[in-house]
C-alpha cells in the first residue's frame, strides 16, 4: 500500500531390517515379516535421502488467474531457509509440474525475484541461517490447463563445499504445492472513464507484491493482486501543476464505486488527507490503508478501497451494497504519496492481515501500456506524458488488468 506506483541439518542415517524371524505362530510369523519388509523399505527410502541446505515452503497455494496478456498466470511466494553455518547461493530455480518446466529463473533474473529478510537490495545468496523469499509469477501460455501441482528445483552453490555432504553443486527439490482449483472472482471497475493506468499491479516484485507483512504472528501477502489506480488525462498527463497539491490532480475526489454486491464490513474515515510527493510516517498499522471500506462479496471474497477522501465514504458497517453504487471520493489519506486508489481483493475482512485472491474484471478496453519503470517515475517526477505502447488493446472480459496497463472503464 506503500506509495502512489514506485513506492513490499542433519547427518546421513542407516536402518538396518530387523533380523528376529522365528515366531510361535503363524500370526506372529506374520507380523514379523511385515514388520521387516517396512524397515527394509524405509532403509531403502533412507539410502536416497540426501543434505538440502535450503529448505522451503509456499505461503499459500497459487490461484489461475487471467489476464491482459492472453496467458494464465500463477503468483505466489515460496519462503526459504539457509539451513548451515555458511553461505549458500541459489543459481537457478525452476518451476516444474508434472516433469515440465514452466518457468526458469536463471544466474543473471533469479536476484530480482529474491529477498532475504530485512534487506531491500535484490540477492540470490543467504547467508548462514539466513531466510528470505522468492516471488513467483508462473505464466502459462494461452490455452493451455493449469497443473495440478507444482514443485521447485534449486541449484545451489556451497561457499565451502564438503564432501559427500556439501558437493560444489546441489540440486534439490523444494516447496511442492497444489494448484488451486479457486476461480477468481468476477467484478465491475470501482472506477470509470478512460485513462486508468494500473500502478504496482500484478506480476512483478512491486510494493504490492514486496509487501508480504509479519502480522499476528505470520505472514501475509494480502496486497498481492493490489492495483493502485491513477488517471491520466487526454494528453497521457497525470498532473499539471504543482505536484504538492491533491487538487492538481484531476481525478482527485473521483467516485469510487462498489465493486460487486453485497455488505459493508469496515469503515474508516476520518483520517486526513496526505501532502502529495512525499512519503508519510509515523503511521500505526492501522492507518496504512488510510481512509477505506471494507466489502463482503460473497464466498470468502473481501474488496478493500482505499486511500479515499475524508469524510466522502457514503456508506457503513451493515450497509448492503449494489454493484457500481457510489460509495466515496478518490483521495490520498494513509500510506499514500499522491492521489489514487487501491484495490484489492482478499480472503478476510482485514486490509493487511489476510491473504491476496486474484480477481478479474467484467470488462473493459485495454488501450495501451505505459513503457517501462522509467516511465512511471517520469509521470511522478513530471507529469508526463510518457510513452506508450498500443501493441496489446482491445475489448477484453473476465480479465486482470497487468502492471503498467492504461483501460477505459463504462
Amino acid at each position: 500500500m506503500a506509495g502512489i506506483l514506485l513506492v513490499a541439518c542433519g547427518t546421513e542415517s542407516s536402518v538396518t531390517p530387523s533380523e528376529n524371524s522365528t515366531a510361535s505362530s503363524t500370526t506372529a510369523s506374520s507380523t514379523t515379516a511385515s514388520a521387516s519388509s517396512a524397515t527394509a523399505s524405509a532403509a531403502a527410502s533412507a539410502a536416497e535421502v540426501t543434505i538440502t541446505p535450503i529448505v522451503g515452503t509456499v505461503l499459500h497455494e497459487p490461484v489461475p488467474v487471467p489476464a491482459t496478456d492472453g496467458r494464465t498466470h500463477l503468483v505466489y511466494e515460496v519462503e526459504l531457509t539457509n539451513a548451515t553455518s555458511q553461505n549458500m547461493t541459489v543459481r537457478e530455480a525452476v518451476v516444474r509440474a508434472d516433469g515440465e518446466e514452466l518457468l526458469t529463473l536463471d544466474a543473471e533474473a533469479l536476484p530480482q525475484w529474491m529477498r532475504v529478510f530485512g534487506q531491500p537490495e535484490p540477492t540470490a545468496t543467504f547467508g548462514p541461517g539466513q531466510a528470505g523469499r522468492l516471488w513467483l509469477d508462473v505464466a502459462l501460455d494461452e490455452g493451455a490447463t493449469a497443473p495440478s501441482s507444482l514443485e521447485h528445483v534449486l541449484t545451489v552453490i556451497p561457499e565451502t563445499p564438503s564432501d559427500p555432504l556439501l558437493p560444489e553443486t546441489i540440486t534439490e527439490t523444494v516447496a511442492p504445492v497444489a494448484v488451486s482449483t479457486r476461480t477468481p472472482i468476477e467484478v465491475a471497475p470501482p472506477v470509470r472513464g478512460p485513462g486508468w493506468l494500473d500502478g504496482n499491479g500484478c506480476c512483478v516484485v512491486s510494493a504490492h507484491r514486496g509487501a508480504v507483512s509479519p502480522l499476528a504472528g505470520q505472514f501475509w501477502a494480502a496486497e498481492r493482486f493490489a492495483i493502485d489506480y491513477v488517471q491520466l488525462d487526454a494528453d497521457g498527463k497525470l498532473y499539471v501543476g504543482d505536484p504538492t497539491r491533491n487538487e492538481t490532480y484531476p481525478y482527485f475526489g473521483a467516485d469510487i464505486l462498489a465493486a460487486g454486491d453485497g455488505p459493508v464490513v469496515a469503515v474508516v474515515d476520518d483520517l486526513p488527507e496526505q501532502t502529495p510527493g512525499s512519503n508519510p510516517s509515523g503511521l500505526k498499522v492501522t492507518e496504512y490503508a488510510g481512509n477505506h471500506v471494507v466489502q463482503d462479496l460473497g464466498n470468502g471474497n473481501y474488496a478493500l478501497y482505499a486511500h479515499l477522501q475524508p469524510g466522502s465514504i457514503t456508506v457503513q458497517p451493515g450497509d448492503s451494497l449494489t454493484r457500481g453504487q457510489s460509495i466515496a471520493k478518490l483521495g490520498n489519506s494513509g500510506n499514500s504519496s499522491a492521489a489514487h486508489l487501491h484495490f484489492h481483493v482478499m480472503d478476510g475482512p482485514d486490509p493487511l492481515a489476510s491473504n491476496g485472491l486474484p480477481f478479474v474484471f467484467s470488462a473493459f478496453d485495454l488501450t495501451g501500456q505505459v513503457v517501462g519503470d522509467d516511465s512511471i517515475e517520469e509521470l511522478e517526477r513530471t507529469g508526463g506524458p510518457v510513452p506508450t505502447s498500443t501493441t496489446e488493446t482491445g475489448r477484453r472480459t473476465g480479465e486482470l488488468p497487468l502492471y503498467l496497463d492504461v483501460t477505459t472503464f463504462d
